[in-house]
């Protein structure tokens, strides 16, 4: 059964510790067919250690957790509190909603969606994240409700976001949703 050693500079409070080890454990049980009674993660200090010429003592700033800035995203944009939800973009953000509809600014998505609804909101049923290259990935599911532009109330439609969170920032957004079934004749 895998064991994985993380070797980390001290300073680093234990939530983080722990959001570490259960990444990294269920990093391990994606590649390697271990139960998870069978795998084992820890974490130990290493006090100080020399990389490219310079002495370091303490490690860098952990990020906050990827779906906790989304949820705090979608939150802020439901709300329209469009400059809160500002600062949690990267600078080249962009959102693809359906039908390909792709926005870089948020005016331009509160604009698009107005001829779509008079209001929409989310009811969050998961979150989940999940690690590439290039950043945390996290998917959140749930149903859509709110009202269509003749006032009528609507209410269940599925939807799925997919944001690429880097550096602690959103650089993308992908959205799809089942709006067009509801809106046929």
């Amino acid at each position: 059964m895998p064991v994985t050693q993380i070797t980390l500079l001290p300073g680093y409070p234990p939530e983080v510790r722990e959001r570490l080890v259960n990444h990294v454990s269920a990093a391990v049980r994606s590649v390697i067919a271990s139960p998870e009674a069978g795998t084992t993660t820890f974490v130990q200090e290493a006090a100080t250690y020399r990389r490219d010429g310079r002495v370091f003592t303490e490690g860098r700033q952990a990020h906050p957790p990827a779906s906790v800035l989304v949820r705090a995203f979608l939150q802020a944009m439901q709300s329209r509190e469009l400059e809160h939800a500002r600062g949690f973009l990267a600078p080249g953000f962009e959102m693809c909603f359906p039908g390909g509809a792709r926005f870089r600014h948020l005016e331009e998505l509160v604009a698009w969606g107005r001829e779509r609804y008079q209001s929409v909101a989310k009811t969050f049923e998961r979150f989940d994240e999940c690690w590439a290259a290039d950043g945390t990935v996290v998917y959140c599911h749930g149903t859509l409700h709110g009202r269509w532009p003749d006032g009528r109330e609507f209410a269940g439609i599925r939807f799925v976001d997919r944001f690429l969170v880097v550096d602690g920032l959103l650089a993308r957004q992908d959205v799809w949703n089942d709006i067009a079934e509801h809106t046929r004749p």
